[in-house]
């Protein structure tokens, strides 16, 4: 279906932040997308509009039980000045998943590309060009309706902002460096069985406590545990976890409470594809740690969108520090993200068919 949105300009629009000062979730383009649903209706008067406060009742069904779920994936300046996605069918998809789990009426997959594609077209000139920089796509989905019942609303909103950025991690803006991960064994992320793949608001307002005792530890972010036996590794803070023992590369496989990330699944195709054997599995945490001290822990890195691949360079656990390939970069965790940060920013040819659309 080709969707076509009614577009009302800003009078007032903003003035431009230094691209080399933009950080990350400071700044907000001049236009959002905005779209509403009615239960009998459907999903209907979508259109980009001036960015804006929402009005919300105080008795709100999202400010009570959190009802809500998200996306977030980047626009890339390339450098003959032309704009990349990079796999939005992947959020696409996801936030599909994570409606059905959150009980939200879905959200069709080319409407939600076409959604997004409209507003960043809006707000091309937000693009940065900086290296390291992009344009950040935030699409969300509330609802405003006014009830105290347990129960799934009947009304919902569908909105889209964006937000030039710099490089999530700031000390990743001059290039990558190796992070610090804490070991968490009191808390947990999530369960097999709740909401750990979804996309939604109470899996990382739960998570910022362990993620708050990491940097106490002097740390850069959290590992997490699995819930039942706080024995297998998980996900790295918001990140999916990536391991190099021996001539293999370990990932946890997607039990439920691990989050199918769109940076994991390309690196895991990539990986595939250079010739490497990936294994999506259980891992304990013991089996790490052995390796880690043997030396058969050769790299580990982490997957996101916002920081596309962060390499791990040492993990503290009940007191001891575990180093990881010297505290260093990775030559794979290197590879790994000029192949996906090139192919986003049309550096170089995309490896894999479908991967970039281009605005």
């Amino acid at each position: 279906m080709d969707y076509k949105f009614p577009i009302i300009k800003t009078e007032t629009p903003k003035a431009k932040p230094d691209e080399t000062k933009l950080g990350f979730g400071k700044y907000y383009t001049d236009h959002m997308f905005f779209m509403e649903y009615d239960e009998g209706k459907g999903w209907h008067d979508g259109r980009v509009m001036p960015y804006g406060n929402l009005v919300l009742d105080p008795a709100a069904a999202t400010l009570h039980y959190a009802q809500m779920s998200f996306e977030g994936l980047k626009a890339y300046r390339k450098p003959d000045g032309n704009i990349n996605l990079f796999r939005p069918d992947m959020n696409a998809k996801r936030m599909i998943n994570s409606n059905i789990r959150l009980s939200i009426p879905t959200i069709d997959e080319e409407l939600f590309v076409a959604a997004v594609k409209a507003l960043v077209d809006v707000d091309k000139d937000w693009v940065p060009s900086e290296p390291g920089t992009s344009l950040y796509i935030r699409p969300f989905i509330i609802s405003p309706e006014v009830s105290m019942a347990v129960h799934p609303a009947s009304k919902y909103w569908f909105i889209i902002i964006l937000s030039p950025v710099a490089a999530y991690y700031e000390a990743n803006n001059a290039g990558l460096t190796a992070s610090h991960i804490w070991v968490e064994e009191e808390y947990i992320r999530a369960a097999i069985g709740g909401t750990g793949f979804a996309k939604c608001g109470g899996n990382y307002a739960g998570a910022m406590i362990a993620s708050s005792a990491a940097q106490k530890q002097g740390c850069d972010e959290v590992l997490w545990l699995d819930a039942k036996e706080h024995k297998f590794v998980e996900e790295v803070g918001t990140s999916n976890a990536f391991f190099l023992i021996g001539d293999t590369v370990v990932t946890s496989s997607l039990t439920g409470s691990i989050l199918p990330g769109v940076t994991r699944d390309s690196c895991i195709q990539l990986l595939k594809k250079w010739g490497y054997k990936v294994d999506e599995r259980r891992l304990p945490l013991e089996e790490v740690l052995e390796a880690a001290k043997t030396g058969e822990l050769k790299e580990a890195w982490a997957t996101g969108t916002a920081c596309v691949v962060s390499p791990i360079g040492l993990l503290k656990y009940r007191g001891e520090e575990h180093t990881i390939n010297g505290d260093k970069v990775g030559e794979l965790s290197q590879k790994l993200y000029d192949a996906i940060y090139g192919m986003q920013t049309g550096i170089i040819e995309p490896e894999m068919e479908g991967w970039v659309v281009e605005i």
